[in-house]
C-alpha cells in the first residue's frame, strides 16, 4: 500500500481528497501497513518466542519507519498446527505471547502517536481443539454438531470406506478426516486439525460477530480475515468435475460460494458499528467483478481484498497477468 502522511489517520471516517475529480479518498487506501509476525519478532522475557510486550517496546521504532498500521498475524490461543492460523479460543491471547492486557497496551501504545492496530482473524475454520468443535465431534445429538460440516461416508463397490465426495485439501490430501466415534466425515478445506465452520448454521455467524465485538470492544481497528471467500459451501457439496490451474478439486465449488456476499454483508454490519475495517484474503478469485462485489462502497461487506492475481505476477505463466518485455 502507498504512504500517506500520518494526519491522514485522525479520523478512521476521513482521507485525503482527489481534487481532480472531487473524490474523497478513504485513509486506509494511502495507508503503509506493516505485517508483524509475533513469534519472530521480539522476545521481552528470554524464552525465546516473540511476544506482544516486546512489539509495544518497538512502537517507536514502528513509527520512524512511516507506518500508519500495524497487521498483527495471529495472536489467538492455538495448538500452532498451521503457525496461529488454527485458532482454539478466540478470546484468549496465546500463552507465550502474553495476555489481553498486554494487547490492550499494544493498542494503546499504537493509537497514542496515531497508527491503528489490525487483527488477523480466522473464521473460515477453527482448531480442532477449540471448545466448538470438541462438542460438535462428542455426538450426532450435541447442540454443536451443526456448527461444523459433517457428512457420512461413502462406500465403493468392495465396501471400501470412502469421503462423501472428491474435494482436495488445500495443504494437500482429501478435504475430509474420518471421525471414528461418530462414524462420519468432516470438511477441511486446510489441515486436518483445521475443520471448516458451517456458516449456514446462525449460531455460527452469531458467534462470529461476538468475536469481532470482543476484540473492538477492547480497540482494534479492524481485521484481516483470513480465506473469507471459503465460507460459503454450495448445497449438496458435489463432486467436482472441474479443471484449474491450481489442481485442487472443490474449488470450484467453495471459492466465492452462493452465500459468500450475504455473510460479508453479516461481517461488515458490526465493522460499521464500530468505524473499523476490513482486509479480506480471497484466494483464487479470478472474477474481477466478485472483487467490486466484496469491496463496493455501497455494498457494506469488506473495505478491501487481497487480489492474489494481482499480488502473484512475479510467480511465472498460468495467471491472468504476466510479465512481458517491450
Amino acid at each position: 500500500m502507498l504512504k500517506q502522511p500520518s494526519n491522514g489517520l485522525s479520523n478512521g471516517a476521513g482521507g485525503s481528497h482527489d481534487h481532480a475529480n472531487h473524490v474523497p479518498r478513504a485513509w486506509r487506501k494511502e495507508a503503509s501497513v506493516y505485517q508483524v509476525y509475533p513469534s519472530s519478532f521480539k522476545d521481552s522475557n528470554g524464552d525465546g518466542i516473540g511476544d506482544i510486550p516486546g512489539i509495544t517496546s518497538k512502537v517507536g521504532y514502528i513509527q520512524q519507519l512511516g507506518v500508519d498500521i500495524v497487521w498483527l498475524c495471529p495472536i489467538f490461543k492455538s495448538p500452532q498446527a498451521d503457525m496461529g492460523y488454527d485458532i482454539s479460543d478466540y478470546c484468549h491471547v496465546h500463552e507465550p505471547h502474553g495476555t489481553i492486557e498486554n494487547v490492550e497496551e499494544l493498542i494503546q501504545g499504537l493509537h497514542s502517536p496515531g497508527m491503528k492496530c489490525l487483527l488477523d482473524l480466522v473464521v473460515n475454520h477453527t482448531s480442532d481443539q477449540h471448545n466448538w468443535f470438541e462438542q460438535s465431534r462428542s455426538s450426532l445429538s450435541n447442540s454443536h454438531r451443526d456448527w461444523y460440516i459433517w457428512r457420512k461416508p461413502k462406500y465403493d463397490s468392495a465396501g471400501n470406506r470412502q469421503p462423501p465426495n472428491n474435494w482436495k485439501a488445500i495443504f494437500g490430501g482429501s478435504a475430509w478426516e474420518y471421525d471414528e466415534q461418530t462414524d462420519e466425515y468432516y470438511l477441511h478445506l486446510f489441515l486436518k486439525e483445521q475443520p471448516d465452520l458451517k456458516w449456514d448454521h446462525p449460531p455460527v455467524r452469531d458467534a462470529v460477530c461476538e468475536v469481532m465485538r470482543f476484540w473492538l470492544d477492547r480497540g482494534c481497528d479492524g481485521f484481516r480475515i483470513d480465506a473469507i471467500n471459503f465460507i460459503s459451501k454450495p448445497p449438496g457439496l458435489p463432486d467436482d468435475r472441474s479443471e484449474n490451474r491450481w489442481n485442487m478439486l472443490g474449488l470450484e465449488h467453495y471459492a466465492n460460494g452462493p452465500r459468500l456476499h450475504e455473510y460479508l454483508k453479516v461481517i461488515g454490519g458490526v465493522l460499521r458499528e464500530y468505524d473499523a475495517f476490513s482486509v479480506g484474503d480471497m484466494g483464487h478469485l479470478t472474477d474481477l467483478d466478485e472483487v467490486l462485489r466484496s469491496v463496493g462502497a455501497d455494498r457494506g461487506e469488506l473495505a478491501m481484498v487481497f487480489h492474489f492475481e494481482i499480488m502473484d505476477m512475479d510467480h511465472g505463466s498460468g495467471g491472468r497477468y504476466t510479465f512481458r518485455q517491450t
